[in-house]
């Protein structure tokens, strides 16, 4: 849960620093002292959009820092964790933005794309506020809130995943089939390439060793003669290089005095002597076995002419030749029975659509099961919010031919009767501002319940809400609270009486510079607060203790 709040240069609050508990928090104060402050922090340390205005006048930057106590969010701390970012039972969020506009995100201190900001955010922090009755209004909302409140956005995922497949090779075949004849085209050059050459057959770097081999065959005599004329001067002849070493060394051993400067010449000739003894023999032995072979170097010319003539065909280096032929080869049997061909392109198509309507199906099911339930909950709560007649329904309707859709085999949309015996009708037909706001408190309170996110902020649902609905609404939030983690802001004091915490927000100027102020109420500025709430400026003893009364019955107050 959110356990610490710090806001520098941020709107007009130049330093706030907020601690909250677990349970039911209530934003209250003046209209335009700055309540949205809070909120518009915690969404920009939850990685949403920046503005360079919200930068305080007159600072080089904005910073915001939320802290959080993840030891009961699980899939936060294996999301740190897997990132390197873990900190135990810790979390802090931090995001600057200049005054130019660019911004910074951190985890933990350490510096973070602003996309694994929102990715953890989500994680934490859920912020529902009154524009989301928009969102209310589009059909893709209604399926996301479904799957969530039926705990299926994993299975809604594969099939999204499944489907995604399906249509990928679906299009493939498609393509195949509308280019059949220039593929049997394409398909007969490949094979004719690729018989050819097999035929060749060339392996990597026989070109190379074939001309170095073409290269000693055709200078056989030149090879033949030079190395029987250097036979001859290492070993065979009277003044060999062998018989003049001999000599140098007979005459160094002969002198008559050891001379130590000399040892390693000495040491030199002999192993000269030696080396040439054996460069003689083995030049000996190459000349003895050496042979001319016409026939193989006629052999080897034409293997190397049919090599160059078939990487001209190919327009290639010869050195290229082995990895074309293994290149087309590939793309031969993609084409013909492989992975491309339309036979092996139909047998995955029915497979990858088997595995998508069992996936669908068991979506399915999982959605129809929970729009029962759901249904039945939000009658519940739109009853408690007095709206007793409105008929919530959750319509499923099968997609047309029961055709594969990437959200599933049906489209999920919220219904509204708004009175007996009427027809139920799509909410944007029938919902005035009035209801639709109750309407969507009532879907958000229940999936809430549902939620696995352990902080809900509620920004200002309860607008055009009053009276009797008003304590309803207050007693939905802190039950909420009661379960977890609820920031509200409201101006209804039949709600803020029922809260957990009461934070206080105001403005004031000084030295012509205006600042916001947030502050934690006692019990006593509680019922102050609620009493201003109730009477506005002139607050009399009948005021007083209708807020008395009112907060001591909230704080008695169980959903």
């Amino acid at each position: 849960m959110l356990t610490q709040l710090t806001v520098s240069n941020y709107a007009i609050a130049e330093r706030v620093e907020l601690q909250f508990n677990k349970g039911m928090t209530a934003l209250t104060g003046e209209t335009g002292a700055g309540k949205s402050i809070v909120l518009d922090a915690l969404s920009l340390a939850m990685g949403g959009r920046a503005d360079a205005g919200a930068v305080r006048h007159g600072a080089s930057r904005a910073d915001i820092t939320a802290c959080f106590d993840i030891s009961r969010i699980p899939e936060a701390s294996e999301w740190l964790e897997s990132h390197d970012l873990d900190e135990k039972n810790e979390c802090i969020l931090r995001r600057t933005i200049s005054k130019d506009g660019r911004s910074k995100a951190f985890i933990n201190g350490q510096p973070c794309p602003l996309s694994q900001l929102k990715e953890l955010g989500g994680l934490l922090m859920d912020i529902h506020s009154q524009h989301q009755h928009q969102s209310l209004l589009r059909k893709d909302t209604h399926r996301k809130l479904l799957d969530e409140f039926a705990g299926a956005e994993q299975l809604a995922e594969q099939t999204e995943a499944a489907w995604k497949a399906w249509n990928q090779t679906n299009r493939k075949l498609e393509q195949r089939r509308q280019n059949a004849d220039e593929a049997e085209a394409k398909l007969q050059l490949l094979r004719y390439q690729v018989e050819e050459l097999d035929r060749l057959a060339i392996d990597s770097g026989e070109q190379e060793a074939l001309e170095q081999e073409q290269g000693q065959l055709s200078q056989a005599d030149t090879i033949l003669h030079s190395s029987h004329q250097a036979a001859l001067l290492c070993t065979e002849d009277e003044a060999s290089a062998a018989q003049l070493v001999r000599q140098a060394l007979h005459y160094l051993e002969q002198l008559p005095v050891e001379v130590s400067e000399l040892a390693d010449t000495l040491q030199m000739l002999s192993e000269a002597q030696i080396q040439i003894s054996e460069a003689g023999d083995n030049l000996r032995r190459f000349v003895d076995d050496y042979e001319a072979d016409p026939a193989r170097l006629a052999e080897v010319e034409d293997r190397l002419s049919a090599i160059y003539q078939m990487a001209r065909k190919h327009r290639i280096s010869p050195e290229e030749l082995p990895e074309l032929h293994q290149r087309l080869k590939a793309e031969l049997a993609e084409l013909d029975g492989g992975e491309g061909s339309l036979e092996q392109l139909e047998a995955e198509l029915e497979k990858q659509k088997a595995g998508y309507s069992e996936l669908a199906q068991r979506l399915s099911t999982k959605r129809e099961q929970a729009a029962a339930e759901l249904d039945q909950r939000i009658a519940l709560e739109l009853a408690q919010l007095s709206m007793p007649a409105v008929q919530f329904i959750t319509n499923l309707s099968r997609n047309e031919q029961d055709e594969p859709g990437l959200h599933g085999m049906e489209e999920v949309e919220f219904l509204v009767s708004a009175n007996p015996g009427q027809p139920a009708r799509p909410l944007a037909k029938v919902a005035s501002g009035g209801e639709l706001s109750r309407i969507s408190l009532a879907i958000q309170v229940v999936v809430a319940q549902t939620s696995t996110t352990p902080t809900l902020v509620f920004d200002e649902v309860d607008v055009g809400i009053g009276g009797g609905t008003a304590e309803v609404v207050g007693r939905l939030l802190r039950a909420l609270g009661s379960n977890g983690q609820v920031l509200c802001v409201t101006h209804l004091p039949q709600v803020a009486a029922q809260c957990h915490q009461h934070l206080f927000v105001s403005k004031f100027t000084d030295k012509e510079a205006t600042f916001s102020r947030i502050e934690s109420l006692s019990d006593q500025g509680r019922i102050d607060e609620v009493a201003r709430m109730l009477g506005g400026v002139d607050m009399t003893e009948q005021t007083i203790a209708h807020a008395r009364e009112m907060f001591v019955k909230g704080q008695a107050t169980h959903h």
